[in-house]
């Protein structure tokens, strides 16, 4: 089972996301989440942009396209038997 955290928008919608893989690419932290734990769930990639100062880490979504691939493909090296593929990532759309 995986690790279950909120993801809260910046509307303040809050979205119940499962953590399936994480890593650090040049001193930033990404990670991997569903919506659900099924099969065909919708991945997003997530950025830490947390500062020293907070409390709780602040992640915002991947949404520059060449990062968004970058860290795609690390993720699908990470997850070999898991197929990510580029669609529009959208909490709260």
């Amino acid at each position: 089972m995986q690790e279950k955290i909120n993801f809260v928008d910046e509307d303040g919608n809050e979205m119940p996301v499962y953590v399936v893989e994480e890593t650090r690419i040049n001193n930033v932290n990404y990670i991997l989440v569903t919506d659900d734990e099924s099969d065909e769930a919708t991945a997003y990639i997530l950025k830490d942009i947390s500062n020293d100062e907070d409390e709780e880490a602040v992640y915002e979504m991947v949404e520059e396209d060449s990062e968004l691939e970058y860290i795609g493909r690390i993720f699908s090296e990470l997850l070999e038997d898991v197929d990510i593929t580029r669609e529009d990532q959208g909490f709260g759309h």
